[in-house]
């Protein structure tokens, strides 16, 4: 699978491209800003981006009311179709946001539902009750996901619903050529809906990357052989930050071996599971650090860590943002141009160690030195071992680790080096080996 080897960079395309809030019926052209900032996803070493909702919807993307029309505030059905074709032809792939258990209350069908009540042909599409009101009083009540009512739950049991969204994701792969779908709130769908749309999706592109998000429990009710490919880390994605701020890398650590282990039998063992440092839904990373100098080892981290890492825009130069009274504005900005810095030139370099080496995409994980500020792990495969070693303190450190013993290159700067059960670190350091077989 192509996503296992790739780096994605996800949009939130209507705070990307400056939309209104809110849908005000205009049409703009607002989705070719996308194009001018090919150079700069490029340069950071991405080759797949992953688009939130930008179908035609009441607000935030979320709520769809046309699952076969992009949203006026972004443009035309032709202006995206021109902006995929660009991004094929440079090699980057395309994930869209594929919201399927809820539309918005603006959805032509539940529309229709408003107006003709229980004559609707549609009514059966929803989850109604035709003896009770809605908080918008509509005359019914209908079900909804977690409460918030402008976000109509379908039926996903019913054929007619199910052939309208799979025939919409044809027509997605036939007008835009799409590579896969991040299926939002997969959590929320019913383990034979998820089955039967990787069937279709099986047969409509050889290929077709699925992703499901899930919060909590066990990953694999959204992800194995017959259903998502992958599915959202939250787990380490919460790790990542906190292990940092409270100089803890034990719980890092051991939500990595948890789930990868390969001495204890690590729960998802052989998975490529969707990692991210933050994203459109939670605090931008440079927010929630208490110490910046720990951004580049949370990315030195994920890089290596198995899984598919994913940057979220503008968070590659360090761009804060945090969600304020469940407001998301804030984590949805539109930037000017994009920044390059230090920060910048790091996740560089660290894509694009990872896209060269099989053993970080598709190789076994091992702790080979662990303690509250220094962690170190292997990961091997394909003839190949790699070791990562982090150092959250603020001093130089040295420490001795068992198992390392050998000649090795340091993929950060190219030298070679010995390395004999000792590793010094720098202050906030970090470093990858490629151990050299002699």
């Amino acid at each position: 699978m192509w996503a296992y080897e790739s780096v994605f960079y996800q949009i939130y395309p209507f705070g990307f491209c400056g939309a209104p809030e809110k849908n005000d019926g205009l049409t703009v052209s607002r989705i070719h800003k996308v194009s001018d900032w090919m150079d700069h996803i490029k340069k950071v070493g991405a080759n797949a981006i992953y688009f939130t909702p930008l179908f035609e919807s009441d607000a935030h993307g979320y709520d769809t009311r046309d699952y076969q029309k992009i949203d006026c505030r972004l443009g035309t059905n032709e202006d995206f179709a021109i902006l995929c074709a660009e991004l094929h032809r440079q090699g980057i792939k395309v994930v869209l946001d594929g919201v399927f258990h809820h539309v918005g209350r603006g959805f032509w069908a539940f529309q229709d539902v408003r107006e003709h009540k229980q004559n609707s042909r549609w009514k059966d599409w929803f989850f109604l009750r035709f003896d009770q009101d809605s908080p918008y009083h509509d005359g019914f009540s209908y079900e909804c996901w977690e409460g918030h009512h402008d976000l109509v739950k379908l039926n996903l049991s019913n054929p007619d619903v199910q052939r309208h969204l799979f025939e919409s994701v044809k027509s997605w792969v036939e007008e835009y050529d799409i590579d896969g779908l991040r299926l939002d709130v997969a959590y929320c769908l019913d383990p034979a809906f998820l089955e039967a749309l990787r069937k279709v999706c099986d047969q409509i592109k050889p290929g077709f990357f699925l992703v499901g998000e899930i919060i909590h429990g066990d990953y694999r009710q959204v992800f194995g052989p017959n259903r998502c490919h992958s599915c959202t880390n939250y787990e380490c994605y919460k790790g990542l930050y906190s292990s940092m701020n409270d100089q803890n890398l034990f719980e890092i650590a051991y939500s990595i071996n948890r789930q990868f282990g390969h001495e204890n039998g690590g729960l998802y063992q052989g998975a490529h599971l969707f990692s991210f440092a933050d994203n459109h839904d939670v605090h931008r990373l440079a927010s929630v650090l208490n110490d910046p100098h720990h951004i580049p080892l949370v990315y030195a981290i994920l890089f290596a860590m198995p899984g598919i890492p994913c940057i979220y825009y503008g968070s590659e130069w360090g761009a804060k943002g945090r969600k304020e009274n469940g407001s998301d504005e804030m984590v949805r900005p539109c930037f000017g141009d994009p920044e390059e810095n230090e920060l910048f030139n790091q996740i560089a370099r660290l894509t694009r160690i990872r896209k060269e080496s099989k053993a970080l995409c598709h190789g076994s994980y091992r702790t080979l030195y662990l303690n509250n500020r220094q962690f170190v792990f292997e990961r091997s495969g394909n003839g190949e071992r790699i070791v990562i070693a982090v150092n959250s303190d603020d001093r130089e450190t040295e420490f001795f680790v068992e198992e390392l013993s050998g000649s090795a290159i340091n993929l950060r700067d190219g030298q070679t080096q010995d390395l004999h059960h000792t590793i010094r670190l720098a202050p906030y350091g970090w470093a990858y080996w490629r151990m050299i077989d002699k």
